[in-house]
């Protein structure tokens, strides 16, 4: 089943700061002002400026008029912002494990002609070693800091691209947010039966003791992060599809954003 979710309001407020933040930049060379004295001029500190024109600043409505004025704008004309939209093909897949990341992003990567990556991979490789052992020697807080840096590493070599995220990522409160302002974000999930039984042929072991345990644990994890997870704009229940038809459901959800 697949469900539609709303467009995260981080999302829509990120893109807002960046293109402002590009607009002031333009207009502030155009104008042949440097940071400093285009702060000066504005009564902003070089250090806000440096900030509203990264795009991580949200300056007050005295402070955009401020500016306005300086760059001898009407308010209105420096705030006529054209905002791209996010790359619809940078898609980031959701979902604890079982769910069908790993199989379904290389066959939707293949149909979109982009990259497929796994971030626990490249945390891995940057690391020199398994994720068990850094969290053996550097703790979660170690994991978080690569999770995070890898993040970051991949959105900026890819405007495109299939990333599938490990099932804890939505517990990662700065990498999530990131990736909801700056991904088409697709979480996957089937029931917990499903779940386990791909989890075990993944893993190539089919232990008949603790099944139950594992499948109780399983739809524990998935109850405490179903409302995090819910903040991904399209979910898909893959239990009764094939990897084909989840791929082509995905598909028609990435071709609607393309629309719009």
């Amino acid at each position: 089943m697949a469900v539609y979710f709303p467009v995260p309001m981080a999302r829509t407020s990120t893109r807002l700061l960046r293109s402002f933040g590009k607009r002031v930049r333009q207009l502030r060379l155009e104008r042949k002002h440097s940071l400093q004295s285009l702060a000066d001029f504005a009564g902003l500190s070089r250090r806000f400026l440096v900030e509203i024109e990264a795009g991580r600043a949200n300056p007050s409505l005295e402070k955009l008029a401020s500016l306005a004025q300086s760059l001898e704008l009407p308010l209105g004309q420096l705030c006529d912002l054209q905002v791209k939209s996010i790359p619809s093909d940078r898609i980031a897949l959701l979902g604890i494990r079982g769910a069908g990341k790993s199989t379904l992003g290389p066959l939707l990567a293949t149909r979109l002609s982009v990259p497929f990556q796994e971030l626990d991979h490249i945390v891995e490789a940057s690391a020199g070693m398994p994720t068990r052992e850094i969290f053996e020697t550097e703790g979660r807080e170690g994991f978080l800091r690569r999770e995070a840096v890898a993040l970051d590493e991949w959105l900026l070599k890819h405007e495109q691209g299939v990333l599938a995220l490990p099932g804890s990522i939505v517990s990662h409160t700065d990498a999530y947010a990131r990736l909801l302002a700056t991904c088409t974000t697709i979480w996957l999930h089937a029931d917990s039966l499903t779940h386990w039984n791909r989890v075990t042929e993944q893993d190539g072991v089919h232990p008949p003791e603790g099944q139950h345990q594992a499948i109780s644990n399983m739809e524990q994890l998935l109850a405490a992060r179903r409302n995090a997870y819910e903040r991904a704009e399209f979910g898909l229940d893959t239990t009764h599809l094939t990897p084909e038809d989840a791929v082509a459901q995905v598909l028609r959800f990435v071709e609607k954003v393309r629309e719009n």
